[in-house]
C-alpha cells in the first residue's frame, strides 16, 4: 500500500466518525440549522419582507415564507445580479451558477462563501465513505478524470458567473491536481464533441483509476476510447475500478457500461446541483444516498400527489415516511428560501435518512391521469434489460394522444446499442413492469383507455442530435426521461 493510500484510509475513518455526529441527531440538526439560517438572514431584504424577526419555529416559517420556484424569487435574484447587497443573504454571493431554465431562460443561482465549501466537501466525503467501508484506497495512486463544464468564468458586478462544475474545478485540492485530468486547456473547450476527442487524446495512454461524470456523456467518452484503441475500457485502464456519477439514474446504463468496460466496477452516486450538494451514496451495501442534513440546507418535503393542491402540507425531516414520493423544498445559506428545485425523491431508509431521486415534478406523463414518473420507467426498462441481451444507449417516453388509428399509447423512443431478438416481447416486458409499479397505468390498460406501449427505434446519434439542436450537448445537461408533450418525439420522427 502506498503512503497516499495509507493516509487516505486514516482520513476516511476520521471523516466518517465526524459525520456520524449529526447522523445520529438528524431532527435536532435540522432544527438548529433553520434557526441559524433565519438568524443570519434576518436583516436582508428578503428577511425583512418575510418577517424573519417573528420566525421562531417551522410553523412560523411556513406562515411567512411561501413555496417558490426560480420565477418566484427572480425579483430578488435580479437585484443581486444588479450588484445589490444583503438581498437574499448577507453581503454578495461569490458566484452565480449559470443554468438553463425552461421558463426563465438563463437562471443565476447564487453560491456564497458559506455554501461553497459544502459543494466541495460533498464529493470528497462520498469518496471517503467508500474508502472507509471497502478499505479500497488503491485508486488514489492513479489518474482521475471528471467530465465537466468549462472552468472559464465571466464576471458581473464583482460576482463570478459560470457553470457549477466549472466553478468547482477551481476548488480541486492540491493533492489531487497532479492526478487530475483533463488539462485546464482541454477543460476550457466549449464544443462538447471537440472536447471529448481532446480528452481521449490526453487519457488514452494514462493509468486511469477513477472516472466521473453524467453516465450518458461518459458513455460517449468510452465509445471514443474503444474506437481509438480497439480495446475495452477495462483492458485499456487496468486499474480503473471506481465510477462516480450523478444527474441521472445509472441503472438503465449499467448493462451497457459493463459491456463497454468489459467487467464490473464499483460506483458511487452523487446528488449535486447548482442549488446545493444534497446527498451522496454512503454505502455499497445499502440502497439510496445519504441526505446531508448538516450542509447548510434546511429541507421540507411535500407529497407529490398533493403538490398542486391549495396549501399542501410541508413536512420536515422527522415527519417523512418510507416509499412516499416527495417534492423536495430547500432553504439554504446561499439565500434560496422555501425553494422548489423541481426534483422528487423517495426515502429508502430513515436511520440514517437515505433517498433515491425519482424524477422531476414537471417531468412525468399524466395525459390520462396515470402520473407515470421517471423512477418507474427507468425501473421498467432495467427489468426488461435484465431479462434479455439488449443494450440501450438512451431513451425517453412521450404520450401519443391522437394516433392515426387505434387507442392512445405511451411511445418509448429507444436508441439501442443492441436490439432485442424480439422487439414485441421486449415491449411486453417493459409493460408488465410498469403496470406492476403503477396501478393507475394498469387501470387504463385494463379499461381499454390506453393500449400497450409502442417502441420507436431511434437512429444512432438521434438523441445527441436533439440535444445539440437545443444547445445542450454534453456537460451537465440531461435528456428528459418523460414529457407530457411530443417535442422530442416529433424531432426524432423528423430525422428518421
Amino acid at each position: 500500500m502506498s503512503i497516499k493510500a495509507f493516509f487516505a484510509r486514516i482520513v476516511a475513518n476520521i471523516v466518517v466518525m465526524q459525520q456520524q455526529k449529526w447522523m445520529i441527531r438528524p431532527v435536532e440538526t435540522q432544527q438548529a440549522l433553520l434557526h441559524s439560517l433565519i438568524s443570519q438572514a434576518r436583516l436582508t431584504q428578503f428577511g425583512k419582507d418575510h418577517f424573519f424577526n417573528a420566525v421562531r419555529n417551522h410553523d412560523d416559517f411556513v406562515q411567512h415564507v411561501p413555496i417558490r420556484d426560480y420565477e418566484g424569487l427572480k425579483m430578488y435574484i435580479d437585484k443581486v445580479v444588479a450588484g445589490e447587497k444583503d438581498v437574499l443573504w448577507k453581503g454578495k454571493p461569490l458566484y452565480f451558477a449559470k443554468t438553463s431554465g425552461t421558463t426563465s431562460g438563463v437562471k443565476y443561482i447564487p453560491i456564497t462563501k458559506e455554501s461553497m465549501p459544502y459543494h466541495v466537501e460533498g464529493a470528497r466525503n462520498a469518496i471517503l465513505f467508500y474508502i472507509q467501508e471497502t478499505g479500497n484506497a488503491r485508486f488514489v495512486d492513479g489518474k482521475m478524470i471528471f467530465l465537466q463544464g468549462s472552468p472559464e468564468m465571466n464576471e458581473k458586478n464583482g460576482i463570478g458567473i459560470g457553470r457549477l462544475s466549472g466553478i468547482a474545478a477551481h476548488y480541486v485540492p492540491k493533492y489531487l491536481q497532479k492526478n487530475r485530468l483533463p488539462s485546464w486547456e482541454t477543460n476550457c473547450i466549449e464544443d462538447w464533441e471537440t472536447k471529448v476527442d481532446a480528452i481521449v487524446d490526453e487519457t488514452v495512454n494514462e493509468d486511469m483509476s477513477v472516472i466521473s461524470g453524467i453516465p450518458s456523456w461518459v458513455q460517449m467518452y468510452f465509445e471514443k476510447l474503444i474506437q481509438r484503441s480497439g480495446k475495452k475500457v477495462g483492458d485499456l485502464f487496468r486499474n480503473f475500478n471506481l465510477f462516480i456519477y450523478g444527474g441521472v439514474n445509472y441503472e438503465p446504463y449499467r448493462k451497457k457500461f459493463e459491456q463497454l468496460i468489459g467487467r464490473k466496477v464499483d460506483s458511487i452516486e452523487l446528488y449535486p446541483a447548482s442549488e446545493g450538494f444534497f446527498a451522496y451514496q454512503d454505502s455499497q451495501k445499502e440502497k439510496g444516498m445519504l441526505l446531508l442534513l448538516n450542509a447548510g440546507i434546511f429541507y421540507e418535503f411535500i407529497k407529490a400527489d398533493a403538490f398542486f393542491t391549495d396549501a399542501p402540507r410541508r413536512y420536515t425531516i422527522g415527519e417523512v415516511e418510507l416509499d412516499v414520493n416527495y417534492v423536495i423544498i430547500i432553504s439554504t445559506n446561499a439565500g434560496l428560501w422555501a425553494y422548489n428545485i423541481g426534483d422528487t425523491v423517495m426515502f429508502t431508509c430513515l436511520k440514517p435518512y437515505r433517498i433515491v431521486v425519482t424524477g422531476r415534478i414537471k417531468h412525468y406523463i399524466s395525459a390520462f391521469g396515470e402520473h407515470v414518473i421517471g423512477k418507474e420507467v427507468e425501473q421498467a426498462l432495467h427489468d426488461a434489460l435484465q431479462e434479455t441481451d439488449a443494450l440501450v444507449t438512451e431513451f425517453t417516453v412521450a404520450p401519443q394522444i391522437n394516433p392515426s388509428e387505434g387507442l392512445p399509447f405511451h411511445e418509448w423512443l429507444i436508441e439501442f446499442e443492441k436490439e432485442p431478438a424480439d422487439l414485441g416481447d421486449f415491449a411486453l416486458r417493459i409493460e408488465a413492469s410498469l403496470r406492476n409499479q403503477n396501478v393507475y397505468y394498469d387501470d387504463l390498460i385494463v379499461g381499454n383507455v390506453l393500449r400497450t406501449l409502442v417502441i420507436t427505434k431511434v437512429p444512432a446519434g438521434g438523441f445527441n442530435a436533439y440535444m445539440k439542436s437545443q444547445g445542450k450537448l454534453g456537460g451537465q445537461n440531461k435528456l428528459p426521461r418523460l414529457s407530457n408533450d411530443r417535442k422530442i418525439a416529433d424531432f426524432i420522427h423528423e430525422i428518421q
